[in-house]
């Protein structure tokens, strides 16, 4: 399978927030960012090269925003993960546009991997 250029690349970061509103007020104001909303308890940004999110489906997470890397696939790049003993903290599952999973790096740091692949 070719890759897309993308593959095992840091594609998008996630900040967990407690207001979306006012987050995208600060950003906005701050750095210009732009945003789409998608529901209640997601809205994307872009600073015009790196794309995000801003949610609050989760915990703040005071330590920094979730690192969200891309996979060609996503099946493949979880077993190469797992033979390297790191643990799966959140197991795969959909969102509009894809899908995703959660490790720990040998820090206990947390990133996530998806794939708009099926």
């Amino acid at each position: 399978m070719a890759q897309s250029g993308h593959d095992r690349r840091i594609d998008n970061i996630e900040f967990n927030v407690s207001d979306i509103a006012r987050s995208r007020a600060f950003y906005g104001a701050a750095f210009g960012w732009s945003f789409t909303d998608y529901g209640p308890t997601y809205c994307e940004f872009t600073d015009g090269r790196l794309t995000g999110g801003l949610t609050t489906g989760g915990p703040v997470r005071p330590g920094g925003p979730l690192v969200i890397l891309y996979a060609d696939d996503l099946a493949e790049t979880q077993a190469r993960l797992e033979a390297l003993d790191a643990p799966i903290v959140k197991p795969v599952f959909s969102f509009p546009g894809g899908r995703r999973f959660h490790f720990q790096d040998p820090d206990g740091y947390e990133l996530a991997v998806w794939s708009d692949k099926p």
